[in-house]
């Protein structure tokens, strides 16, 4: 179950990587595309980058969808707990754990909900056609405008966020009641800065360092010289 722990991480990571590389490829073709280069603007010109607009809304609901998962594993979602942290120690925990409950059972009826559309909308098809089985009146599904994918493949971003969504509102509520703590994100923090001060602190501190013992040393000195003097 290790690789669930930065799922999420993964995933978003990959499509934001390729969404914003699509994006950028796209935009230079259409740019460098009407620069009149002799053979290299014809190639450009044969270039089909249509589907890249498609492919990145669809990049990025995916994207949405696992963010959400990624937000209730790291507490990133905005909540509303002024009432909440008034109360009682052992009734603010239930009420937690209700909240919490609630959002599993919600995301899962999502779930559910979201797995029987994309099965009715063309992957009972595909399943069957993929194993082999008798597909008799079952409906293909529509597909996409410019990729042409079977829309049932970019709806599955419901289901199967929705899905793990689900899991991380169960983790969260059964780490709340072992520990009693909830995952807290400061959204004042950045993560690497700690990182890149230490090293200046130790600077700051070593010139410190340095610069009393040459006071040392000068006022050493100095002592020295009058004593001579005398």
């Amino acid at each position: 179950m290790k690789f669930l722990n930065h799922l999420e991480e993964w995933l978003i990571t990959f499509l934001m990587g390729g969404a914003t590389l699509i994006i950028f490829l796209a935009v230079a073709h259409r740019y460098v595309a009407g620069w009149p280069i002799p053979v290299v603007q014809d190639w450009l010109l044969g270039l089909n980058f249509g589907w890249a607009q498609e492919l990145c809304i669809i990049m990025f609901v995916w994207m949405a969808k696992f963010g959400a998962a990624y937000g209730v594993r790291t507490g990133i979602h905005v909540g509303v707990d002024v009432l909440i942290n008034q109360m009682e120690r052992s009734t603010r925990g239930k009420f937690i754990v209700f909240g919490l409950f609630a959002g599993a059972l919600f995301t899962s009826i999502v779930t559910v909900l979201g797995g029987t559309f994309i099965w009715d909308n063309g992957m009972h098809y595909a399943v069957f056609n993929l194993l082999g089985l008798e597909t008799g009146s079952l409906p293909e599904g529509p597909t996409t405008p410019d990729l042409e994918w079977p829309t049932w493949v970019v709806y599955s971003a419901v289901p199967f966020g929705s899905a793990l969504m689900c899991f991380r509102f169960l983790q969260v509520m059964v780490s709340f009641i072992r520990t009693g703590e909830l995952p807290h994100h400061d959204h004042g923090h950045v993560d690497g800065i700690e990182e890149e001060q230490k090293p200046l602190e130790g600077k700051r501190l070593e010139l410190r360092v340095v610069l009393q013992d040459e006071k040392g040393e000068g006022g050493s000195k100095a002592t020295h010289g009058k004593e001579d003097a005398q």
